[in-house]
C-alpha cells in the first residue's frame, strides 16, 4: 500500500490538572499545519469534584466517537485517566505520555509521591501558589499570564483515586520527558518512562505545548507517523 493511502492517525490531546482543553490551541495549529487532525476535551475533575472514573468515562466517550487510528497524548495528571480509558479501545494505536503519570494498577498520584491522603472534607486542590514557576517557567510572560488566568481548582478525589486498569500493558506507549520540568521533575519522569517502549526528551519546562509548540508538534508527528518496532 502506498504511504499516502495509509490512514493518518488523529491525535486526542488530554490536558492535565487545573487546565482545560484550551491549553492545546497553539499545538493544535502546529499539528494541523502538518496535516494531522486533533481533538481535545475538558476533564470533569478540573473545576469539579469528579474522580478518575468520571475523567476516564469522558475520554472513552470521545474515543468512541472517533475513527481510528488514534494516538492519545496525555499531559501530566491526564495520563492517569488516559491509562484507564485506552484499555480495550480498538481504535487506539499508541499512547504518548507527555511529562505524565504512567501509573500502574493500584497506584494513585498522591501515592506516587508518597503523600498522605488529605482529609475527606478537602474537595479541591487549589491552583499552586506560583503557577508561573511550576507550569510555565519557559513560556513568554504575557502568554503565561493568560494561561494562569484560566486555571481552575482541581478535584482532590482525582489525586487520591487508584488506577484499576492500565491500558499501556497492551497498547504501545511513548514517554516524552520534559528535562526542565518543575511540576514533575525529570528524574521522576524517568522512573515512569521505564514503563514505555519508546522514550524521547525535550529541553522544556512542564508545558511545551505553550513554550515550544512547533518542536512538540514535530516530535508528535514523528511518534504518530513513523512505524515503531
Amino acid at each position: 500500500m502506498a504511504p499516502h493511502s495509509v490512514a493518518r492517525p488523529t491525535l486526542l490531546l488530554v490536558h492535565g490538572a487545573w487546565h482545560g482543553g484550551w491549553c492545546w490551541s497553539e499545538l493544535q495549529a502546529a499539528l494541523e499545519a502538518r496535516d494531522i487532525r486533533t481533538r481535545t476535551l475538558d476533564l470533569p475533575s478540573a473545576g469539579g469534584r469528579s474522580g478518575i472514573a468520571e475523567d476516564t468515562s469522558a475520554v472513552r466517550d470521545v474515543l468512541a466517537s472517533m475513527d481510528g487510528p488514534v494516538v492519545v497524548v496525555a499531559h501530566s495528571y491526564g495520563g492517569i485517566p488516559v491509562t484507564q480509558a485506552i484499555a480495550d479501545m480498538p481504535n487506539v494505536s499508541r499512547v504518548a505520555y507527555l511529562a505524565a503519570f504512567q501509573l500502574d494498577i493500584g497506584e494513585s498520584l498522591m501515592g506516587f509521591y508518597g503523600a498522605p491522603v488529605p482529609p475527606e472534607t478537602q474537595e479541591f486542590e487549589a491552583v499552586p501558589d506560583d503557577p508561573r514557576k511550576v507550569f510555565y517557567a519557559d513560556v513568554p510572560p504575557a502568554e503565561a499570564a493568560e494561561a494562569i488566568a484560566r486555571l481552575v481548582p482541581q478535584s482532590t478525589k482525582a489525586f487520591t483515586d487508584t488506577v484499576t486498569v492500565a491500558g499501556w500493558h497492551s497498547i504501545p506507549s511513548t514517554y516524552i520527558i520534559c528535562e526542565q520540568d518543575q511540576a514533575l521533575p525529570a528524574h521522576l519522569q524517568r522512573n515512569l518512562a521505564v514503563r514505555a517502549d519508546d522514550v524521547h526528551s525535550m529541553e522544556s519546562a512542564h508545558s511545551p505545548f505553550l513554550s515550544m509548540p512547533e518542536d512538540l508538534a514535530g516530535l508528535l508527528s514523528h511518534i504518530a507517523l513513523v512505524p515503531h518496532d
